[in-house]
């Protein structure tokens, strides 16, 4: 039997042998990444029970909750907060710092795949330590940054990576956008982007939060070469990572199959972040 932390505060009398009880999940934003972590919660993950969601477009979020096993209810970001004990973030970088500060000052934690939020809002490390919460970025699209922490303990001496995506992945990107770069009708690769971390993350912030995640976990966001290519022959978004340190030099690659809802975002950035819900309860945890 599994009984939720708040389902215990009106009852009396709780027999607790047999009971396994459940620390409360919320999510913010229900699209692309929402909904597909809310669908394993609903299924279930050990030792969490997911309790409210707030969505921007409630009522696809309402609609979507009659699928599941197990519905809650669509409230306001503050109302998710207020009801549990982890805040998954999932939200447009937009929104990043309303959920960041209503979850932080609570001294909660908050796991989130917006590298690019977090770059934006440098304050954002010290609200968390001050009232005791906690900001966990979920590895998203990206493979090794495990390699890259532990080579940052060293000395890194570069860090460069390669962003390649198919032109639907990217044409609704701001900087493609505020440049008038034409995306259609391509018949080979084109660089779109040339610069550091800290710069393609405000500039693609729904693309490269990988970039943003490898800036926080090496040697920073501004001393991280980024480029941006738009590649007609690709049917998946691809990163490639070259770190050299006093310790290691290391080359990665991921190929990520699209998300059907949005080509910008990798299937796997949604299971990233189940693993990391995952591993805050498992008796057995592999890397951070």
């Amino acid at each position: 039997m599994k009984i939720c932390l708040n389902q215990l505060i009106n009852l009396e009398f709780v027999f607790l042998e047999g009971v396994e009880k459940l620390i409360n999940v919320g999510i913010v934003g229900f699209g692309t990444i929402g909904a597909v972590v809310g669908k394993s919660l609903d299924e279930g993950i050990s030792g969490l029970c997911l309790v409210a969601v707030a969505s921007g477009r409630k009522e696809k979020a309402i609609e979507a909750m009659k699928q599941f096993s197990n519905p809650v209810d669509v409230v306001s970001i503050n109302e998710v907060v207020e009801q549990a004990d982890i805040i998954v973030d999932c939200a447009p970088k937009s929104v990043f710092r309303e959920v960041a500060i209503a979850t932080l000052t609570r001294g909660l934690k908050l796991v989130t795949v917006s590298g690019a939020g977090i770059l934006a809002n440098p304050d954002i490390e010290g609200v968390a330590k001050k009232y005791g919460g906690q900001l966990i970025l979920a590895t998203g699209a990206l493979l090794g940054l495990d390699a890259v922490r532990a080579a940052a303990e060293g000395t890194i001496n570069s860090v460069r990576m390669i962003t390649r995506k198919p032109p639907n992945a990217l044409k609704d990107a701001p900087y493609i956008i505020e440049n008038k770069i034409s995306l259609e009708g391509l018949n080979g690769a084109v660089c779109v982007f040339e610069g550091n971390a800290q710069a393609g993350a405000m500039a693609f912030p729904a693309n490269v939060n990988v970039a943003a995640a490898l800036g926080l976990a090496g040697v920073g966001a501004e001393e991280t070469e980024l480029e941006v290519w738009a590649d007609p022959h690709l049917d998946r978004n691809t990163h490639s990572i070259e770190v050299d340190s006093d310790s290691a030099k290391f080359s990665l690659k991921i190929e990520n199959v699209q998300s059907e809802s949005n080509p910008g975002t990798g299937k796997i950035t949604a299971l990233s972040v189940i693993a990391c819900l995952r591993g805050m309860t498992a008796p057995l945890k592999v890397g951070s």
